[in-house]
């Protein structure tokens, strides 16, 4: 992604943080849930969020670990971020949740600094060609056997036809990528390529396009 083309996506997503919950997370929300059971988050753990948006996830993240774990986010919009202040901190724990604003990869984080990193509907938003970078960099955050949660658009099966809104919505990405900024990938043939094992992969489907819920584990 070039640095303009950053510059449009973090002004899109600040544009619109105040509204978000009232375009998307009323779809996404069903799916992200999934995707946070399905990671098994525990006590004392440190968590990553990357691509916190509103803070919803932040906030059962939060509650996952308890007061002896730790969440940090990572985000491009200062106006999600705002957002997601408010939130943690009306729901009284934003003492154990740390939030940035940073333009990535790379991720703004040490070594093996986390135990579960998490992205819902972020993993798509990259470039395709990005997306390989973006999954050494968790692995580099990760500690050895740590777990990574993945929510994103996927692909249709073999033999599925995309349906008229997929078909839609990707003539829209195509032609304008800023206002429909992610696209169907296969996040789990991502996952595997960049040395993550699946250890949890489901499917559902959000407006007739299907959505994909994994979880992957680096090499211990």
């Amino acid at each position: 992604m070039s640095t303009s083309d950053e510059k449009l996506t973090k002004s899109f997503y600040d544009r619109i943080s105040h509204s978000y919950d009232l375009l998307a997370d009323s779809n996404e929300h069903v799916a992200r849930e999934k995707g946070l059971k399905a990671l098994a988050i525990s006590a004392g753990e440190t968590v990553l969020e990357i691509g916190y948006g509103t803070g919803h996830s932040l906030v059962s993240l939060a509650e996952a670990v308890g007061e002896t774990g730790s969440v940090y986010g990572v985000d491009i919009s200062d106006g999600m971020k705002k957002v997601s202040e408010k939130r943690v901190t009306e729901a009284g724990i934003a003492d154990r949740v740390n939030l940035s604003v940073a333009i990535t990869p790379p991720l703004p984080f040490d070594d093996q600094a986390f135990d579960v990193v998490s992205m819902s509907f972020t993993l798509e938003l990259f470039p395709l060609e990005t997306i390989p970078t973006v999954l050494q960099e968790i692995r580099r955050v990760l500690k050895p056997g740590g777990r990574l949660g993945v929510v994103s658009m996927a692909l249709p099966k073999e033999g599925d036809k995309d349906s008229f809104l997929e078909k839609t919505y990707k003539w829209m990405h195509q032609h304008f990528p800023h206002i429909v900024d992610c696209q169907p990938i296969d996040a789990a043939g991502f996952l595997k390529d960049a040395g993550f094992t699946i250890t949890a992969e489901n499917s559902m489907d959000i407006w007739t396009m299907p959505v994909a819920v994994l979880v992957g584990t680096s090499p211990a």
